[in-house]
């Protein structure tokens, strides 16, 4: 997510072309890659489970085995982003903005083994409580990402000015070096020795035991992310500027939402550790208390944004017609991350407890259902009188948003009394 703001940010000092085809190609790109994500997210529960249970034998066979699946995904993923030309048309972007767009995605498509891989490295790491591995990794990747986009977009030192496409071209490198980092350390450090990771085929075991839980996890991501990328294509028609003001907040709220996330990821470690340990009390007390830190952590960034909103947006944009777009959506912004938040946390707990369908019923029927129809119909069906534009699909997704989460919270508090009670760990 960070990758992603430093791109539109210098992407948006670039021209508003390459503002309009960041956008959309991120959003198309980040829609294949998190929906595949889920599938190598499922790792960090079952391998936290074995983690709290002792069993750290086998942490290396499952580790092993998430590399193989995240190669196959990633396989499949690259498909659409390298034929991206032949379906880009459906959406009627400006014609400057779609030709950037497929190359775009084409230099992407490159990326995504290695990204996926990573993500794999990230969810072990995570579940075994070492996330300082992944977060040096990161931040010496961002450091990386920061110097080749701003050559590669904006030109410099004998480099060409390849715009949106360059901040492509730097995630590939960036990705690959990440991946390659954390597979070498991982192999070499003594302090994984226990986990006894081994050079293995395909296991289909322990594939299985990954896909249960991670197919659902998969297609709840991707309904996540695709709702929210139907927003930015329903977008396109309404021309370059409302394109580029909805990519800043777009991207201002994925930017938020790295707090939740990593406290997400954090409690439902902590839980699932919790429960291969046999400790149901300890495990919902954890969620719990994760719930709680993560709307007040939600409701601080909401204020914080709203109360610098004007300096924000012009770190984006000095384009005046994209900064009044954005300046339009960012109230809906302050609704749609504090939902989003809450949500986020409930359904990583769910998941700690191998609970996968239920947030993947409530996502399709929310954000699908409420969020994505209900918002086209009130953006441009003139559902509730005259057409709202792309405020009409924000207001509908936040909306969704609100519904989820309290759906699923309601659902996790159902289900970790019942743990409890029967003294049952999963």
């Amino acid at each position: 997510m960070a990758f992603a703001v430093v791109d539109t940010v210098l992407s948006g000092h670039a021209s508003s072309v390459d503002l309009a085809t960041m956008g959309l190609g991120l959003s198309v790109y980040s829609t294949v890659f998190v929906g595949l994500m889920g599938a190598t997210s499922a790792l960090n529960p079952i391998v936290a489970h074995h983690f709290g249970g002792g069993r750290l034998a086998a942490i290396g066979a499952t580790y092993v085995q998430g590399l193989w699946m995240a190669l196959f995904l990633a396989a499949l993923g690259m498909l659409p982003l390298l034929f991206a030309g032949s379906w880009l048309p459906w959406f009627h972007a400006p014609a400057e903005v779609e030709a950037q767009v497929a190359r775009y995605l084409r230099v992407l498509a490159l990326a995504l083994p290695g990204a996926l891989m990573f993500r794999a490295i990230y969810a072990v790491n995570t579940a075994v409580s070492r996330p300082h591995v992944v977060m040096t990794l990161q931040l010496a990747g961002l450091g990386l990402k920061v110097c080749l986009s701003y050559l590669l977009i904006l030109g410099g030192l004998g480099l060409p000015r390849l715009g949106a496409v360059g901040g492509a071209v730097a995630s590939a490198i960036v990705f690959w070096t990440l991946f390659l980092m954390g597979f070498g350390y991982m192999h070499r450090s003594p302090v994984y020795h226990a986990f006894a990771i081994h050079r293995a085929w395909p296991r289909w075991p322990v594939l299985r035991e990954i896909l249960e839980l991670g197919v659902p996890m998969s297609v709840s991501y991707a309904l996540e992310a695709t709702s929210f990328t139907a927003i930015t294509l329903l977008a396109a028609r309404l021309g370059t500027a409302v394109m580029g003001g909805h990519q800043v907040v777009a991207n201002l709220a994925a930017l938020c939402f790295m707090l939740p996330l990593s406290l997400s990821v954090a409690t439902a470690t902590l839980t699932a550790q919790a429960i291969g340990a046999g400790e149901p009390r300890r495990a919902r007390e954890t969620a719990l208390t994760g719930m709680r830190i993560g709307a007040f952590v939600a409701a601080v960034t909401v204020l914080a944004v709203w109360t610098l909103r004007g300096g924000i947006v012009r770190l984006y944009t000095r384009d005046p017609a994209v900064a009044a777009t954005a300046l339009t959506l960012i109230p809906y912004l302050a609704a749609f991350h504090f939902f989003d938040a809450l949500q986020t946390v409930a359904s990583f707990v769910l998941r700690a407890y191998r609970l996968a369908i239920a947030p993947t019923v409530v996502h399709a029927a929310a954000l699908w259902g409420l969020g994505v129809t209900g918002g086209y119909l009130v953006a441009f069906g003139g559902l509730w009188g005259p057409p709202w534009g792309i405020a009409g699909m924000w207001l509908m997704q936040s909306v969704a948003l609100a519904l989820a989460a309290v759906l699923l919270v309601g659902v996790y508090y159902t289900v970790g009394r019942r743990r409890v009670a029967k003294g049952l760990g999963g």
